[in-house]
């Protein structure tokens, strides 16, 4: 497939995020290909990762969520990362899928030894995820790799940003764009301030776009209209429940995602006034000066007897005041167009 240039996209770039969505079937995440590839998106993405490269096998209050408003509250973080596990011998399976499905796949590494793995699979693309911005040693390894990144920046100061930045400038990487995201789930579309787009974008010079954590597609399609290039949001079967399943889209949801952020970015256009090509016929519909009832000849025009109304073929309406008081040079009938032939100025 033809290698991906994020500031050069003619159009949004959407990925269909996996991540948990599988459900631990196989089966499941080749049909969560064939669906997104259904909907129009330009990419799947998975997540590469052991559990315990992610954290420790423990039942100790730091490796337990706490947060009463946690979708996962009260779980162990082993667990979750057990439930969402992703098998290393199912990958080389599903990127040989998508790319027979003729649809991007690409994944987020969580360590240098995924990255190495999903290396011998031709991995086009590498995101780096919210959590992992200060896992400095495997941005290094992503960068080596000279791949396009795709950097999300949920809960990521300022400072930690260009931390980043000056990692890929290090390493001549100049094919990445910049994800703003929430790392909330699901995110409050408040929480996005997505006005940072337009920044991120001027200050770093470089592609933008959303990882999209919200449950509709308002803020998605929003980030478009703000300059995005590239949603990601992420993707279930309609009858499955996951971990992921609550900020999770269908088919459905998916294919309106995709049609309304394509017509967003076409509705940006240039700055542009006047008519378009298509509203040149309905000019017709505006208001001109008409005769509203028969004027004979040597008669008063007054507003007894004309009138501004629709269509557009007589005196423009800025002259109305002008002709109240001329006399008609011929008689006009009920209904007639006035114009400057017809008046006595």
């Amino acid at each position: 497939m033809k290698k991906i240039t994020f500031k050069k996209l003619k159009k949004p770039f959407i990925i269909a995020e996996m991540s948990a969505n599988h459900c631990g079937s196989l089966s499941n995440a080749l049909r969560l290909i064939d669906e997104a590839k259904k909907c129009g998106v330009d990419a799947i993405k998975i997540q590469t990762y052991h559990p315990s490269e992610l954290t420790l096998d423990s039942n100790e209050k730091d490796f337990v969520i706490t947060d009463k408003k946690s979708l996962w509250k009260k779980r162990r973080l082993h667990d979750i990362y057990t439930e969402g596990y992703l098998p290393k011998e199912w990958h080389n399976q599903i990127f040989s899928y998508a790319r027979k499905k003729k649809i991007i796949c690409f994944s987020t590494p969580f360590d240098e030894s995924s990255v190495d793995f999903l290396e011998q699979l031709k991995c086009p693309i590498y995101k780096i995820s919210s959590f992992e911005v200060n896992h400095h040693p495997l941005i290094e390894r992503i960068c080596k790799t000279k791949k396009p990144i795709l950097l999300s920046t949920g809960m990521a100061t300022l400072e930690e940003i260009q931390d980043v930045i000056k990692i890929f400038k290090r390493h001549k990487i100049i094919n990445y764009a910049i994800l703003k995201c929430v790392s909330h789930y699901p995110a409050n579309p408040k929480d996005y301030n997505l006005k940072s787009i337009i920044d991120l974008s001027k200050r770093f010079n470089c592609a933008v776009g959303l990882s999209d954590h919200t449950v509709g597609i308002g803020v998605a399609i929003a980030s478009i209209a703000l300059g995005g290039m590239i949603v990601e949001k992420h993707f279930k079967l309609e009858s499955k429940k996951g971990l992921d399943s609550k900020f999770s889209i269908s088919k459905n949801s998916m294919s309106q995602l995709v049609n309304e952020c394509h017509d967003a970015f076409r509705s940006l256009g240039t700055v542009k006034f006047g008519p378009s090509f298509n509203e040149i016929p309905y000019l017709k519909f505006r208001r001109s000066i008409y005769a509203s009832a028969s004027i004979r000849k040597g008669e008063v025009l007054s507003i007894e007897n004309t009138k501004v109304v629709r269509p557009s073929y007589g005196l423009h309406p800025k002259f109305f005041t002008r002709i109240l008081g001329r006399k008609a040079k011929k008689n006009i009938k009920f209904a007639e167009r006035i114009t400057r032939k017809k008046i006595i100025f």
